[in-house]
């Protein structure tokens, strides 16, 4: 069984004092919260079901906000890259079975979202892997998807996964894997693939995942998020 361990309380005090020089702090999730971290689901072109499991979103960032120090806006966004509000949300969602696409202008503004510390999590639902690494390839045609080692911070920021991502949902009967874009030594897109943690933070009646599954889909959710925000 996976290991997770939550940070002692220095990391977590340290991590407190990190989110408060960026204007957060530990408070319930709100939507009124003005310094409350927004995560948006991104709606993608191509066709795709970038809809796909509407409870998954609200039911993470309620577990953050009620498990950790991070202050987020329980409400799901929705944003396209196009759209005026795009730079202010930190974390961009992803997911589906299909198709996704960016057109030349939706690629260069998205390459500078994440050049200026934004951060784009695709979660394979199954089916997106193909299209998911076809689309990075052309937003960051001189970089490649390379995998995250496990020691990397991504896996070990505020819970411990000493073995990398965690296998929640059967795809291909493959492990799962975690993809990443660096630029600037630091990972802006991140691919997870045979793991889906999204099918964990949906409705437990959804997929009928146990207990245990979801947490760890949920405490994955809390990594990618430290690191998108932290690092």
């Amino acid at each position: 069984m996976l290991l997770v361990l939550v940070l002692p309380v220095a990391a977590q005090r340290d991590l407190e004092r990190q989110l408060a020089q960026m204007g957060l702090s530990r408070q319930s999730a709100s939507q009124s919260a003005p310094s409350a971290v927004k995560v948006a689901r991104l709606h993608y072109g191509g066709g795709g079901d970038w809809y796909w499991g509407r409870s998954a979103v609200p039911n993470f960032l309620t577990w953050t906000a009620q498990n950790t120090c991070f202050a987020v806006d329980s409400a799901e966004h929705v944003v396209r890259i196009m759209d005026a509000t795009l730079f202010s949300f930190p974390f961009l969602f992803a997911t589906g079975h299909g198709v996704i696409e960016f057109s030349s202008e939706e690629r260069e503004r998205l390459r500078q979202y994440l050049r200026q510390g934004g951060f784009l999590f695709i979660n394979d639902s199954y089916g997106m892997e193909k299209h998911a690494r076809e689309a990075m390839a052309r937003l960051f045609p001189e970089r490649d998807l390379v995998d995250i080692p496990f020691e990397h911070e991504l896996y070990h920021c505020f819970y411990d996964f000493p073995t990398g991502p965690p296998k929640i949902h059967e795809h291909d009967n493959k492990p799962p894997r975690g993809l990443g874009i660096i630029v600037d030594g630091r990972v802006v897109v991140y691919l997870l693939i045979e793991s889906d943690i999204g099918d964990g933070w949906e409705d437990s009646q959804v997929h009928n995942n146990p207990p245990e599954k979801r947490e760890e889909a949920m405490r994955m959710g809390v990594n990618i998020l430290t690191y998108a925000l932290l690092y």
